[in-house]
């Protein structure tokens, strides 16, 4: 059996950009970063140690956020992480869809082509379960993380216990 996938999003999980503005959460690093060229840089805050625990997780982890590649060039190195694959969004940035779902839940599932994954956000809803469960085949895990805590370590708890429920936790 295939090892699970785990789609990251940067802003909300990795980067907890609505904690308090004045002060940075502890053990996490600041970094000025663009996006996309042009843009004015962001303040993002990340964590050393995540990619750590992120790839002893058990899943093949591939990124599933607006910053797209420019994860490998800005977020990556920082957390820890090697350059990852990434769900391209490109035609599907913030357009909203009449059902509620998720601009990002149509490709993340047609990326994850049945095989079993989890999804770490902080935007996805009632209507990106339903979605998922409709169009996907097989099992999968939206789990909700905090933007105003970022991934935290019931968060790492929910995708081991998930990966073990398949049989293939590390």
């Amino acid at each position: 059996m295939s090892r699970p996938l785990l789609f990251l999003d940067v802003d909300g999980p990795l980067n907890p950009y609505a904690a308090r503005p004045s002060r940075r959460p502890e053990g996490y690093t600041t970094i000025r970063a663009s996006v996309h060229p042009g843009e004015r840089p962001l303040r993002v805050w990340l964590h050393p140690g995540h990619g750590r625990s992120l790839l002893a997780l058990g899943f093949d982890l591939c990124w599933a956020t607006t910053w797209m590649d420019a994860a490998n060039r800005w977020i990556a190195p920082v957390v820890g992480l090697p350059e990852l694959p990434y769900v391209d969004f490109t035609g599907a940035l913030f357009v909203e869809r009449p059902d509620g779902v998720h601009w990002k839940t149509e490709r993340i599932v047609a990326y994850a082509e049945g095989r079993a994954f989890a999804w770490v956000d902080d935007e996805q809803g009632p209507a990106d379960d339903t979605y998922v469960a409709a169009h996907h085949a097989g099992p999968a895990l939206l789990h909700h993380v905090s933007p105003r805590l970022g991934l935290r370590e019931a968060d790492f708890t929910a995708l081991t216990e998930f990966a073990a429920a398949l049989g293939t936790s590390a």
